[in-house]
């Protein structure tokens, strides 16, 4: 029987003391708004994917043709999502997070562009909007180049931060390591602050835990939220605890959000509920994960 003692799992973490860091003006929470854009890159048989993709509101999968009502459920996201979306960062000087999936920004890389032209920063989110967990590795290293390669050509930066959908391989982290480029990834869900893992050449890797819960994937089915209030209240309690513990030690809140979600118009006011209760407060940091990563690094390397 195997020992469980022998393993690489981090249950302590940093233990209820973390680091003495202080965010950027003496903020005391930094509120890291991601916006996933998968449009385009979830499976499809009309983009020559094996299969077409079965997760969405409602659960259903098309076998052996062509799902044109998921390929317009997905579609909706960047023709009417993004612009709501687009407006209300802007209206509330909100700095975010675009995760996007190469293939999505190869077939709208005006939302790259424009996300750009507003300050945000854009991280990949894979070529396809799919897990990693038991792709091999030669599969996995070129996903993860058409990736960089893909949003590099929208917008003429690499990125530097990745996050994997779901599950990610055993080798993701090591991969994204030989690439080169990457300060940070997301693939964690097991705190609420950047840590530190060894990278290579001597360069700490920077690891900012994302959150399923104070995310918009809850509306889907059986994830609880069902109004645009049940959003806002459930993120506006993470930020308060956060906000009233940031007094004592610095505190990250990672708000996760998807262009065909959060901007159906039933919803798009419990995400403005949120960011005019967190903006409305002093010491509220609306930071890029790139400067969340970067800001970590100096004050930890």
């Amino acid at each position: 029987m195997p020992d469980p003692t022998f393993h690489d799992r981090d249950f302590r973490g940093y233990g209820g003391h973390p680091p003495e860091v202080a965010w950027p003006g003496g903020a005391r929470v930094a509120v890291s708004v991601v916006v996933n854009v998968e449009e385009g890159a979830e499976l499809s048989l009309g983009m020559g994917d094996e299969r077409n993709e079965s997760v969405y509101e409602v659960v259903e999968e098309v076998v052996g043709s062509r799902d044109l009502c998921m390929e317009s459920h997905f579609e909706y996201g960047p023709r009417a999502g993004w612009p709501r979306i687009r407006a209300l960062l802007s209206a509330y000087g909100v700095s975010a997070t675009l995760n996007a999936n190469g293939r999505a920004v190869a077939l709208s890389p005006w939302l790259a562009q424009e996300a750009v032209a507003d300050g945000h920063e854009v991280a990949a989110h894979g070529w396809r909007w799919e897990r990693h967990a038991g792709m091999g590795e030669a599969e996995e290293r070129m996903a993860i180049a058409q990736a960089v390669a893909a949003i590099r050509d929208a917008t003429g930066r690499a990125p530097v931060g990745w996050h994997t959908r779901s599950a990610t391989s055993v080798n993701t982290r090591r991969l994204l390591l030989e690439q080169g480029g990457f300060l940070y990834d997301s693939n964690a869900y097991n705190d609420d602050l950047p840590y530190l893992v060894p990278g290579r050449e001597g360069r700490p890797h920077v690891v900012l835990p994302y959150a399923f819960d104070t995310n918009d994937m809850r509306f889907q089915r059986g994830g609880g939220f069902v109004f645009g209030d049940d959003f806002a209240r459930y993120c506006i309690d993470a930020f308060d605890r956060l906000y009233a513990e940031g007094g004592d030690a610095p505190r990250m809140l990672s708000v996760g959000l998807h262009l065909r979600i959060i901007g159906r118009p039933g919803r798009i006011g419990g995400l403005e509920r949120f960011l005019a209760h967190a903006a409305a407060r002093e010491g509220t940091w609306f930071a890029r994960r790139d400067a969340i990563a970067e800001h970590w690094l100096r004050e930890l390397a």
